[in-house]
This record gives structure tokens, C-alpha cells and sequence, in this order.
């Protein structure tokens, strides 16, 4: 058990960098669409998203290529829940766009 905590610890770091990452991104998209400066919004959240992601990986994977594969991993898991809490939402209130 002593080998895979790290492991199982990298898999919930990348659940974490996903829900922060896709999340974020639905977040931009809702805000920015209405917005005057879609363009700003869009460019700052991918700076942002991007960079939250990349330190998190680095962070994670501590140099071992097992660990950066575990953490990607819980990335991909969280981009799937994320796209299906959101299709559930956008069921229940479109978004209005004029």
C-alpha cells in the first residue's frame, strides 16, 4: 500500500487540476459570450487555466513519469464529469444569448 499512495495522490491532483481547468472554462464561456470583450476574457482564462495546470503537473509528477501519468489521468477523469455536471445544468437553464 505504501507504493501506491503516491499514486492515488497524483490521480486526485489531477481530478483537482481538471475541475479547475474544464470548470474554468465553462465559467469563461458563460461570462464572456454576453461580454463586450469576449476576446480578453477568453486569452486571460487560458493564461490562467493553463498555468494553474502546468505548475500542478509539475508539482505532481515530482520528476516521475508514473506519477505525471497518474495525474493526467485524473485530468481526463475530471474533464468527463465536468462536461456531464454541465450538460446537466445547461438542460436545466439555457444560456441566453442576445
Amino acid at each position: 500500500m505504501r507504493e501506491t499512495g503516491p499514486f492515488i495522490l497524483a490521480f486526485l491532483v489531477g481530478i483537482l487540476l481538471g475541475a479547475v481547468f474544464f470548470g474554468g472554462l465553462w465559467w469563461t464561456i458563460r461570462k464572456a459570450l454576453p461580454s463586450n470583450l469576449a476576446g480578453v476574457w477568453f486569452a486571460g482564462s487560458f493564461l490562467v487555466r493553463t498555468a494553474i495546470a502546468l505548475a500542478g503537473f509539475y508539482l505532481a509528477g515530482q520528476g516521475d513519469w508514473r506519477r505525471m501519468v497518474c495525474s493526467v489521468a485524473g485530468f481526463l477523469t475530471a474533464r468527463l464529469l465536468v462536461v456531464r455536471l454541465t450538460r446537466t445544468i445547461r438542460l436545466e437553464a439555457p444560456l441566453e444569448c442576445s
